[in-house]
């Protein structure tokens, strides 16, 4: 497993990371998600450390802070060190009854930094991720709270997730202004059926220098290509929760190349798909989710595969995205020494 910089600071993380959005699910969207219990999140964790995985994401919502737990007690029962690991985890969405009890406001990001260390039987915590933008609370507020957590030692770094350009750019900015806590990092659905984030955020991400976390490698699971031509995996992911929303026209066309490069390196469409991302230059680190061991050991096994210049053309002649406005314009108007 090689290590990667994060971002434009001194933190190294492995290249694949391990998401724990799959613990504690009983019922509703998070049951959907996954209902691992304590024994099946051990074993997980074990394989993922043993890979050389060190960092870990998980978020307070993720079946209503059943995740933090569970996570936290794994690293505890496996007696990891906790200077070996990287943990992450992230704020934003309801924790409770009331409009104080969501969203990036000071009061709800300090109440719930706490909440978080608590469940997860830590001292701090080392990136802490506002995972969605609230339109009602002023960034600078926002940013403050962080930059408390901060400077009192409960949070290393500082990251965002689901954001759009022009909101990580004003935060950068207004961080940069008032000498507070940066944004290190952003978490961002990408995939090869998925490549949206190519349009404004990679170059902005490029530009300043900000770590991109992937989430959802697999966009749900269609790029192991069981729910190609109408197909419908009993018990899978995107036969219970259609999320994220894939171009299943385009996607069609993307499928086939996907598994003729899989067969090439005796490798599975899925290793392929995450290998791909893994080619990205931008991207600090794949977070990778598993139900079963393993899946989680396929997953893996992706670090292994070495994708040629061929493989590369092949698999973004079917999956680039089309150039819209401004794009087609930028290479006539661009200026250029004579």
């Amino acid at each position: 497993m090689r290590m990667r910089k994060f971002g434009n600071s001194g933190l190294f993380v492995s290249e694949l990371s391990f998401g724990a959005m799959t613990f504690g699910g009983t019922e509703g969207l998070w049951g959907k998600v996954g209902k691992l219990g304590q024994d099946e999140a051990d074993a997980l964790i074990e394989v993922a450390l043993d890979a050389g995985i060190n960092l870990f994401d998980t978020a307070n919502i993720y079946a209503d802070g059943r995740s933090e737990e569970i996570l936290g007690r794994s690293l505890k029962n496996l007696g990891v060190a906790r200077d070996d690991v990287v943990i992450a985890t992230k704020v934003f969405g309801s924790m409770g009854e009331g409009p104080n009890r969501q969203g990036a406001s000071r009061r709800h990001i300090l109440a719930e930094c706490r909440a978080s260390m608590k469940r997860l039987g830590m001292d701090h915590i080392d990136l802490y991720q506002l995972h969605g933008f609230d339109p009602l609370t002023p960034i600078q507020e926002t940013l403050e709270a962080f930059d408390t957590l901060v400077r009192a030692g409960d949070v290393r770094y500082i990251g965002v997730s689901n954001w759009a350009a022009w909101q990580i750019m004003k935060s950068i900015g207004i961080a940069d202004s008032r000498h507070l806590a940066p944004i290190t990092s952003l978490q961002a659905y990408y995939s090869l059926v998925g490549r949206e984030l190519e349009r404004e955020i990679v170059p902005l991400l490029t530009s300043e220098r900000v770590g991109l976390m992937v989430w959802s490698p697999l966009a749900g699971g269609y790029l192991t290509g069981k729910y190609s031509s109408g197909g419908n995996h009993e018990g899978g992911r995107q036969t219970e929760l259609d999320f994220p929303p894939i171009d299943r026209v385009r996607g069609e066309q993307l499928i086939p190349v996907l598994q003729s490069v899989a067969e090439k390196h005796g490798q599975s469409p899925a290793q392929v798909a995450i290998a791909w991302l893994l080619k990205q230059p931008l991207v600090s680190t794949v977070l990778i989710g598993a139900k079963r061991v393993e899946q989680l050991k396929e997953n893996i096994k992706a670090t292994e595969i070495i994708l040629d210049d061929a493989d590369i053309l092949a698999l973004d002649s079917v999956s680039r995205l089309p150039i819209e406005y401004p794009g087609w314009l930028l290479g006539r108007a661009s200026r250029h020494p004579s």
